[in-house]
Order: structure tokens, then sequence, then C-alpha cells
């Protein structure tokens, strides 16, 4: 039951979150700054959470990754954030499903693993689908069409966003191994702020008043941004402690469904009924790829053999192994 729940807040939490980021940015607001306030909303609620953290337990290893985790995710949500102010929802939801794709190439590239005829079919389901998500002019070719697609800025924005999500995720996975879920959140909210200052100070200088002014007019906004923010989080990580990584990100790709009819729900956007068709397709084929698509590896620490500081047990010398997935962290889990 109460995986289910934490399952169902990540699929609405997520798609939330980005209508908020989408709606702020249309008012004027910097991206970056957007990322700050959200971190800023997060630390004091995890600050006080501190009290409950082992600290003890916490050795260099999850420290380094914890640091990693948050310079990823600020440059990761932020070009989110600018994909989101260039592109529809409906349109920039479904690329999530890329993720899955990427992960594949990954394992192939890092591990030389072929993907196996799941593997291979999810690929295609996600190309085929990304064919109906994209708009097209009437007699344009499909092929046309994609290439146009793969062009656009937001996507492009939205891609570079997966690279750096997926990268994120390996080392947050790696955190997990050496703490709790619930510690790997607290620090994951705090160690973003600073990160996201010094983003700020460096690109963002020049808005800085008028950040300020828009700070004050969209307060709700932002502490909608904030809430959401934080569940999406704290509920992709413990599920990440009670499903299998493979499971559970099949599961959350049903949040595309929910961001294309937000977009048009909120911000009225067109073609939903083709998009919606190539967001099922999309989804079906990623959960393919992430649940069936890869064959396991006959020696299980080489699936991590790629992983930060290139161990494959933590500094206590437990194997990492997640005790309740029962098997690594391996390249689908992306």
């Amino acid at each position: 039951m109460l995986t289910a729940l934490f399952v169902t807040l990540r699929i609405v939490a997520n798609p939330l979150s980005n209508v908020f980021q989408k709606q702020l940015t249309s008012r004027g607001a910097h991206p970056l700054v957007v990322i700050a306030v959200t971190h800023a909303l997060l630390t004091p609620v995890a600050a006080a959470l501190l009290a409950t953290v082992r600290w003890q337990d916490l050795d260099s290893v999850f420290w380094m990754n914890m640091v990693l985790c948050a310079v990823l995710a600020v440059v990761g949500n932020a070009l989110l954030v600018y994909a989101l102010k260039e592109g529809d929802l409906s349109l920039l939801g479904p690329i999530n499903a890329y993720k899955s794709v990427l992960s594949l190439l990954l394992a192939v590239v890092l591990l030389g693993e072929i993907p196996n005829i799941a593997g291979a079919v999810g690929v295609v389901l996600v190309l085929v689908g990304s064919l109906f998500v994209v708009d097209r002019a009437p007699g344009q070719a499909h092929g046309r069409a994609l290439l146009q697609f793969i062009r656009d800025r937001g996507v492009q924005l939205r891609l570079a966003a997966l690279v750096f999500s997926a990268t994120e995720a390996v080392f947050l996975k790696r955190a997990i191994l050496h703490s709790t879920p619930l510690t790997t959140f607290l620090f994951w909210s705090i160690l973003g702020l600073p990160f996201a200052l010094i983003a700020v100070a460096a690109l963002g200088r020049n808005d800085g008043g008028s950040g300020a002014r828009q700070l004050a007019a969209n307060v709700r906004l932002y502490l909608g941004l904030g809430l959401t923010t934080g569940l999406m989080q704290a509920a992709t990580l413990f599920t990440f402690g009670k499903l299998q990584v493979g499971y559970s990100l099949a599961l959350f790709q049903l949040s595309t469904l929910v961001s294309v009819f937000l977009g048009h729900h909120v911000f009225r956007e067109k073609n939903i009924r083709r998009r919606l068709v190539g967001s099922l397709i999309m989804v079906a084929g990623a959960a393919l790829i992430v649940s069936l698509g890869r064959s396991k590896p006959e020696n299980p620490v080489q699936a991590d053999a790629f992983l930060p500081l290139g161990k494959s047990v933590d500094s206590k010398g437990r194997g990492c192994a997640d005790p309740l997935n029962g098997s690594g962290i391996h390249l689908h889990a992306v």
C-alpha cells in the first residue's frame, strides 16, 4: 500500500512540478532562479529533519556521490526548465521515454552488452511513438518531421537534461546504498542550494532586480513548485527502496500521460490526441526496455563496474547490492 502511494505521488508530482516551472518561466522567471528558489524552499524543511540522520554512518563515498548529485541536479533541472520555456509540455513530457534508450546505449558502449529482442522492440516503439508526438505538416514525410523534431531547441534542451538526470540517477542510487532514501533526499535538497546560487551569480546576475520582483509576484507558484518537487524526489527515492529499479522506472513512465493531459488542460496545447497516442506507444517501449530490455550479466559486479569511484563494495565492506532489490545498480536503471 505504501509503495503504491509512493509510485502514485511520483507519477503525479513530476508533471505538476513541470507545470509550475513552465508557468514561472512564461512570467519572466530566469530558469536558474527557479531552481535556486526550489532548493531554498526545500532546505529549511530538510534541515529540520537532520536530527534523524545517523551521521556516524555517512562515509566519504556518500558525500562524494551527494556532491556530484547536487551539481548534476542543478545543471539537469536548469536545462529542463529552459526546455519548458521553449516548448510544449505535452511535447517535452514524452521525451522522457528516451532516457530508457539512453541507458540501453550506455550498456552497449560501457559494458559491451547487446540489447535482447525486448530491448530492440522497445527502442522501435519509442521511435514510432515519437512520430505521433511530433507535429507534422500536411504531406510532410515522417522522416523529415522527425528530423525537424530533433532540431527543435526545446527538444534538444530536454534531451540534454536527460543526459544529466540519467547520470545523476546513478550517483543517487549509489548514495542510497551508503545511507537511506530519507538521508539522501535531505542532502539532495540542501546541497543543491549553494550550487544553484553559484550558477545564478555566474550566469544570471543581470536578472537580480527583476528576479526579486518576479519572486514576490509569484509566491504561490513557487510554493507549489517547492512542494511538488519535494514530493517527486522523495517519492522517487523511497520507491527505489521498495521496488526493483527497473520496475519503478517502468511505472514512472506513466507520468508522461499526465504531462500530455496537463499540457492541454493548463496551456491549451494542440494535437493532444496524436500526442496521447504517441505517448502511450513510447511508454510501452520505455517500460519494455527498463524491465526486460537487457539480459542479466553473468557477473553482477560487471554491471556496476562503470559506477563512480570504481567500487563494487562500499567502504564498510558490504556488497553494493540493494538488500531490497537483491541486485546491484544496473545501467538499465538509469
